[in-house]
């Protein structure tokens, strides 16, 4: 598939998924605008991207500065045109808005339970879900409207389908995200703008190896709690979403929106017995 010319805006831009996603596309011939807080790291990326022979740019912005993300898509619109699609990967969690515990009243450690859990570390987490993709949706949407072939992508969660343990905020952040998917799909269907979703499995990260393995490699309790409820009995690798995401791009899902799709080696589709 060809993505030729395609002007695609990637927030959350340097993180493990959405630089893969970054690379992929850019070798489909999109021109690619990579936004994240360190420049440092996004443009680590671009020169992989332009290294292999593909077009990037790199932008330091936070996605809850309005102002920030109206000049950065101002330079965008200079430099490559207007944006096609936006992919939404900017997100994540807090260790202040989680709890160490599975059950209350079970490994109770002081001054962590839920009654101890800092509200403002949850609307953080909050804001840097559903707030940092409204704000984006906000800005480079407005653009497609009156274009063709425009998609927004978000980026959900398995925890939107059923919350996951100890992660009560971001669990809740994602499954606004799935709702805020379906909402814009609607909204936005007679402008002729896609509004899909994608809700990986459970891919090792930054944010989640020392959940997931121990210091030698070998899986934590709750790694093999995951794995174990996994048919396909592994965790999922960067790779693994780029058909998906290649699939929802173009004129092949062109009758699709409004749907969030799990990329989680059967982990939604097990009930565990």
């Amino acid at each position: 598939m060809s993505l030729k010319d395609k002007v695609i805006v990637i927030t959350g831009g340097s993180g493990v998924l959405c630089s893969e996603m970054a690379i992929h596309l850019s070798k489909l011939g999109a021109k690619i605008a990579l936004l994240g807080r360190t420049l440092s790291k996004l443009k680590t990326i671009e020169r992989r991207i332009k290294t292999e022979g593909g077009i990037a740019l790199s932008f330091s912005v936070d996605v809850l500065d309005k102002e920030g993300l109206l000049k950065v898509n101002g330079e965008i619109t200079k430099q490559f045109g207007t944006c096609d699609i936006l992919i939404n990967g900017a997100g994540g969690n807090h260790p202040d808005a989680t709890t160490p515990n599975t059950r209350f009243g079970e490994n109770e450690v002081p001054n962590k339970g839920f009654f101890d859990l800092d509200h403002n570390a949850v609307g953080k987490v909050f804001n840097i879900n559903f707030l940092g993709s409204f704000l984006p949706s906000q800005i480079f949407g407005k653009d497609m409207n009156g274009k063709k072939g425009c998609t927004i992508i978000n980026i959900s969660s398995m925890s939107a389908y059923s919350p996951m343990t100890k992660v009560m905020a971001y669990s809740a952040a994602k499954a606004a995200i799935s709702n805020f998917t379906e909402w814009m799909a609607v909204h936005f269907a007679s402008a002729d703008i896609r509004v899909n979703a994608i809700a990986p499995g459970f891919f090792l990260s930054e944010q989640n190896r020392t959940l997931l393995t121990k210091d030698d490699g070998s899986l934590t309790d709750r790694g093999n709690t995951i794995i174990s409820q996994t048919p396909m009995r592994r965790f999922g690798k960067p790779e693994d979403l780029l058909g998906t995401l290649e699939w929802l791009c173009g004129d092949a899902s062109q009758f699709v929106t409004g749907i969030i799709v799990p990329v989680d080696g059967g982990f939604n589709a097990f009930s565990g017995v």
